[in-house]
């Protein structure tokens, strides 16, 4: 038996046919140029397509389906709040899927991808037979899945994990209404804000980054000349570093996990600093709580929230 995984991200729908031990036997991808609303479900369920072909040529008729959705899925619905893929405010992809592959008899379910990066972990990577976990999936912005007693955190409204609104200091900054106090200063637009603001009233000649227009710096370009010793990319880092581990600190004492996993694009280049984040989350954190946990990488790197997705589809499709 095999079962559908999608993971829908901001620029691309990537798919995948998983098999029940948790091997991708076939991929598929398409990328979304900015396509929204019903178009991009439209691309969706064409790598859907695919697959299903794919599979009744080698595997079978898979029967159910999960997706991994960059938002919140308002439950029971199967209705998505998705804000970096157009005219997905408030978008029915269950209904959409579901009535796409009728014919099929295709069972739709669906999560957040802060979720489904965790479900990959609990199957395939570093939190297997691991009760109580996190993963801190940090990117343009920072979701948190949450497994607590075997089960996973949603919340009433599905909204549970949406980690980058953590008030992580005393004072308000008007930074924080685009995107929440953690992710200004912890993902990868927040960075990038941080560190055009930081530039705009500089003198010349004082940062390499100065050579690029100053809208198009990226959290890359940070960590890019980190290492040469540039001084807005080294107080922009050492900054994330710091909040990185201040909010991980909050989420061993709230959640008292066995590990907490670091994902997401960023993590990547920012792998390299998890000894520095865990020595700042050692010093924030309930001691007894922080002695219990151990902060490692993600084993599934960017297939994590695939593989989660694939997880899903399997255990809420079994019959």
């Amino acid at each position: 038996m095999v079962y559908i995984a999608l993971d829908i991200g901001g620029t691309k729908v990537s798919g995948a046919l998983i098999d029940a031990e948790g091997n991708v036997v076939f991929r598929g991808k398409r990328y979304l140029e900015g396509r929204g609303g019903v178009d991009a479900a439209s691309l969706a369920a064409d790598v859907v397509r695919e697959l299903l072909s794919l599979a009744s040529a080698g595997e079978g008729d898979p029967l159910s389906l999960g997706v991994s959705i960059p938002g919140v899925v308002w439950p029971g619905s199967g209705r998505v709040w998705a804000p970096n893929i157009p005219g997905w405010g408030d978008f029915p992809l269950g209904e959409f899927l579901g009535k796409a592959f009728a014919d099929y008899s295709l069972r739709v379910f669906i999560e957040s991808d802060r979720t489904c990066h965790l479900l990959g972990e609990y199957w395939k990577g570093n939190a297997r037979g691991c009760p109580d976990a996190v993963f801190i999936a940090v990117g343009t912005g920072i979701g948190v899945g949450m497994l607590c007693g075997g089960k996973i955190i949603r919340g009433s409204g599905g909204i549970a994990g949406a980690a980058g609104w953590m008030a992580l200091q005393q004072d308000f900054e008007e930074g924080f209404s685009r995107c929440g106090c953690f992710e200004y200063y912890g993902s990868g637009l927040g960075m990038a804000l941080q560190a055009r603001e930081r530039l705009r009233h500089m003198a010349p000649g004082q940062s390499a980054l100065q050579a690029i227009p100053v809208e198009e710096v990226t959290a890359a370009d940070l960590f890019r000349l980190f290492d040469q010793g540039d001084p807005v990319a080294t107080s922009v880092v050492g900054e994330a570093i710091r909040y990185w581990g201040r909010g991980a600190a909050n989420l061993v004492s709230l959640l008292n996990p066995t590990k907490v996993i670091w994902g997401g694009g960023l993590f990547g280049p920012a792998a390299r600093f998890l000894e520095e984040i865990t020595a700042e989350a050692s010093r924030w954190a309930q001691p007894l709580a922080f002695g219990t946990t151990t902060f490692v990488l993600s084993a599934l790197g960017q297939d994590a929230a695939l593989i989660g997705a694939g997880y899903l589809a399997m255990k809420e499709g079994a019959p």
